[in-house]
Parts: C-alpha cells; sequence; structure tokens
C-alpha cells in the first residue's frame, strides 16, 4: 500500500469534516453561493444562502450573547470564550428563521393574489388574463419591486409569453416555494384542466377556501408570536437577575463562585436549557 496515499487521506477525510461541520453550522458552499448569486437562478424558498459578511456578523452576535451568558453564571473569561464558539452555529438556527419569515411573507401575499384572482374570475376573465391582473394588483399592494411573489408572477408572465401553460408555470412555483396551500391550488388547477370541468367556478371555490385556511393561520402566528415573546422575557429574566444581583450585592453573590456553587450554577443553566427546548417544542406549530 502507498504510504503517500495514506498521509494525503488523513488531511482530506479532516478538510471534508470540518466542512460538513461547517455547513451544518450555516456556511454555504461555493456551488451554493454562486448559484444563488446567479443572475437566471430561480429562488428555492426552503433555502436561505447567506453571504460571508452575514454569516459572520450573526456568528458574532451569537458568540457574543453566548459569552455574556457564560461570564454571567460563571464569572470566568475562560468559559465565557469557550462558550462564545457555540456561535458559530448560530447561523443554522438564524437561517430557519429568514426561511419561515420568508414563506410566512409569501403566504400572506399568495392570499392577497387570491383575493384578486377571485374578483377577476367572477367579472368573467380567464384564469390566464385573471393572474396578469392580480400582478397589477399585488403593485399596488406592495411597492417593491423586490417582493417575492411579485417576482414570482413575473416569472409566469414571462412563462406565458413564451406560450408555456399556466399550470406548468405554476407547478414550478409549488415546487420551489415548498407551501403547501400553493401546492393544493396548483393541483385543483391541473386535475380541473384535465378534467374539463368548469374552471372558473371552481378555482373561485379553491381560492375561497385557501383564503380561510390561511387566515386561521394568520391568526394562530399572532398567537404564537405573543407566547413566544413572553417566553423569551421569561427566559432573559434570570440573566438580568444574575446580572443585578452581581452588580448591586457581589458579596451576597460571592458564595456561589466556588466548588459547590458552580455545580448548583450548572444545574440552574441546564434547567434553562431544558426549559427553553420544552418551550419551543411547544410552541412549534406546524401550519
Amino acid at each position: 500500500m502507498d504510504v503517500r496515499a495514506l498521509s494525503k487521506r488523513g488531511p482530506v477525510r479532516r478538510g471534508a469534516g470540518l466542512r460538513r461541520t461547517m455547513e451544518w453550522c450555516g456556511w454555504d458552499s461555493k456551488d451554493i453561493r454562486m448559484r444563488s448569486l446567479a443572475g437566471n437562478a430561480l429562488p428555492d424558498y426552503s433555502h436561505y444562502p447567506l453571504t460571508r459578511g452575514q454569516y459572520a456578523a450573526i456568528a458574532a452576535v451569537g458568540g457574543l450573547c453566548f459569552f455574556t451568558a457564560a461570564y454571567l453564571f460563571y464569572h470566568s473569561i475562560v468559559v465565557a470564550c469557550m462558550a462564545s464558539c457555540l456561535g458559530l452555529a448560530v447561523p443554522r438556527f438564524r437561517k430557519r428563521t429568514l426561511i419561515a419569515r420568508r414563506k410566512q411573507r409569501l403566504k400572506l401575499q399568495f392570499k392577497e393574489a387570491l383575493f384578486s384572482l377571485i374578483s377577476s374570475l367572477a367579472a368573467g376573465r380567464s384564469i390566464e388574463n385573471a393572474f396578469l391582473a392580480a400582478q397589477e394588483d399585488l403593485h399596488l399592494l406592495y411597492p417593491d419591486a423586490r417582493t417575492e411573489l411579485l417576482q414570482e408572477f413575473q416569472i409566469i408572465r414571462f412563462r406565458l409569453e413564451h406560450a408555456e401553460p399556466l399550470e406548468s408555470a405554476l407547478r414550478n412555483m409549488a415546487d420551489r416555494a415548498h407551501i403547501e396551500e400553493i401546492a393544493q391550488f396548483v393541483d385543483v388547477l391541473s386535475a380541473c384542466k384535465r378534467s374539463g370541468g368548469d374552471l372558473v367556478e371552481v378555482m373561485k371555490r379553491t381560492s375561497s377556501i385557501i383564503c380561510e385556511k390561511l387566515e386561521t393561520d394568520q391568526e394562530i402566528a399572532v398567537l404564537l408570536a405573543q407566547k413566544k415573546l413572553e417566553g423569551q422575557i421569561m427566559m432573559a429574566v434570570p440573566f438580568v437577575f444574575l446580572a443585578f444581583l452581581g452588580l448591586a450585592a457581589p458579596d451576597y453573590m460571592s458564595s456561589l463562585y466556588n466548588g459547590l456553587g458552580y455545580v448548583l450554577l450548572t444545574a440552574g443553566l441546564l434547567v434553562l436549557l431544558a426549559l427553553f427546548f420544552i418551550m419551543n417544542k411547544i410552541l412549534h406549530i406546524r401550519m
């Protein structure tokens, strides 16, 4: 067996392991960044590529939060610096939040578009012309040209102008959006066109049902946002309390910073982490 080949295999494996670890932490590979920056790349709403600057900023803020929390508990610079390394994993969870927010925006925009579609179909327009009119209506509600659904409707208009069927263009959007309501709408449209049913009436009924579902989801999201804010405040209270006592009564807190005190502080920190995990599980409702 070639010894030189074995010596090269070790660094390659270590490099691959480091790359997988960084990708788990939210670091996008060069290929992903190049595809996202390409002018002809269509967005995939289940991914949110971060630039190097965005990743560094999010990791720095996360590391600072971990550093502050660890120092408040242990009053040790060494432990706080070790805890700050966890900030490298923060972009992974931040990307999840950004993806969820973008999908939520797309849902709300799609609901507004369905209202416009219902009005156009009731006025006697064809389904293709109704989508073109919906784009103009969305321009009034969302003047920003970077609005997600405006860009998607512009893509649909481009595909229609090049003689591509509407259901094909909508299927492409649904596959990239990964949103159940959009996929259901496209399924109904495709089935209705294949079966030759009353397209206008079916689309009006389907749009009304989807709009009602989206309104219910929006109400649930508002309630969840309120509870999440309350949970975040409750999780921050112990750290604020420790900081206040450390500044106002350092002699009173000094007994915690010895052998048994560190055990109690670690137990309290583990309980807080467990409560944070349970709270996220309870408030995580898939809509």
